[in-house]
């Protein structure tokens, strides 16, 4: 049976997908714990299953235009596909009943900082990826490309997320040099068969609820598509300090932080992003009048 308010939190998910790229895992699974009161592992598996539909959506486009290195996505996927899927039999051997959603919330909660981490870190990645001068053929390390399957692997097994944002944080660290659309490619691809790994091993062994499933993709699909399209418009300035906010204090109610400690927190990282974003702009207002006047003169 379809719900309303997941379809829609679906789409608000979508729309931030789409417009910024980062995996829905991070923001849809806590979404049904914190606020529609879901079980974790329930959420984790129902959430997965919709990541297996949506995931190679992008994939086959970036197929289609050769924007995937080959025996880089294979070496994930090879570390990446038992991973998740030993990752699902370790909760189950391990945990069981209340304890069981309790290390899925703890663990949810850890992989969502390491997120947060991400977002901060990528702009500074980027800059110093524009500094670092591009080979003339990327070179596989392949011993560490199978670690980074396996440690990626296995936090989507036990969380949804790190798919997306993980991944290619990892790739970019030890890869530098790639280029950007062949990082994404990549990392869509190699997702694929970690998805579902994952998802097949949640349906299987978890708590997999299809009504939950069904209503996520009836908001998240066109939510993905709508944001792609406006995604041109969207400044990453002010969508980053958000999404930071919003992560932060998802991952410490998951983390068991007292609400106090999550909204002290939070306010002072948005206070933090409003003073970034006012000097930032200031400074970019100032870099624009002295171009005018130079030009004029």
């Amino acid at each position: 049976m379809l719900d309303l308010p997941v379809t829609l939190a679906g789409l608000f998910v979508g729309l931030i997908v789409g417009m910024t790229g980062m995996g829905g895992g991070a923001l849809m699974t806590p979404i049904l714990i914190l606020l529609f009161g879901m079980q974790p592992l329930a959420a984790v598996s129902s959430d997965l299953v919709a990541s297996m539909v949506m995931k190679p959506i992008g994939a086959a486009v970036h197929l289609r235009r050769k924007t995937v290195h080959g025996r880089l996505a294979l070496l994930l996927v090879i570390g990446s596909v038992p991973s998740a899927f030993l990752g699902v039999l370790i909760l189950q051997r391990y945990s069981a009943g209340v304890e069981l959603q309790y290390w899925v919330k703890r663990a949810l909660g850890a992989a969502l900082m390491l997120v947060v981490t991400t977002l901060v870190v990528r702009p500074f990645l980027a800059r110093w990826r524009s500094s670092t001068p591009p080979p003339e053929k990327l070179v596989v390390k392949t011993i560490p490309t199978l670690l980074i399957g396996v440690l990626g692997g296995l936090i989507v097994g036990l969380t949804s997320v790190g798919s997306g944002s993980l991944i290619m944080m990892m790739l970019l660290l030890s890869y530098p040099s790639i280029r950007l659309t062949q990082l994404v490619g990549t990392d869509l691809v190699q997702a694929v068969p970690l998805v579902a790994s994952a998802a097949l091993a949640h349906m299987l062994f978890g708590d997999f609820h299809l009504g939950i499933t069904a209503s996520i993709l009836l908001g998240s699909l066109p939510g993905i598509y709508i944001g792609a399209r406006f995604s041109s418009r969207a400044s990453d300035r002010v969508i980053r300090p958000v999404l930071v906010v919003v992560l932060v204090a998802s991952a410490l109610k998951l983390l068991g932080a007292s609400d106090w400690v999550v909204g002290l927190v939070s306010a002072s990282i948005a206070a933090f992003g409003v003073g970034h974003f006012v000097s930032s702009s200031d400074r970019n207002r100032a870099t624009e009048a002295a171009t005018e006047t130079a030009t004029e003169a």
